[in-house]
């Protein structure tokens, strides 16, 4: 049985991954700013959402980065379809890395650069 510490636990950590999709509905800093802010809150007390927490801010970081690059190369035409490859990335990965969280599995999500180590 699971300890009360526990769930607490993993649901922040979902909640970090979760919290980048307000990007989509709030504002394009709503990629960050969400796990930025859960993580920011809640790492000192669960070290499981430090650790996501970490993770997916490094995430974000690196898609908005990538999202910059493809939305420059919408000049030669193949940023069009970057940008809907990484959008569908996105989302993705978001919703593995949550379930992965969820389940209290350690997740690295790929084609990160690690800002934060």
């Amino acid at each position: 049985m699971q300890s009360n510490t526990e769930n607490q636990s993993r649901m922040w950590a979902t909640f970090c991954h979760l919290a980048a999709i307000s990007g989509f509905i709030v504002t394009p800093l709503g990629f960050i700013l969400g796990p930025l802010i859960i993580w920011l809150i809640k790492k000192d007390e669960f070290e499981f959402v430090n650790e996501h927490g970490k993770e997916a801010v490094n995430f974000q970081i690196s898609m908005i980065i990538y999202f910059i690059i493809a939305a420059i190369l919408i000049l030669v035409f193949i940023g069009f379809i970057l940008l809907g490859i990484l959008t569908i990335l996105d989302i993705i990965f978001i919703i593995i890395a949550s379930v992965k969280a969820n389940n209290g599995e350690h997740y690295r999500y790929p084609i990160t650069i690690r800002f934060i180590k």
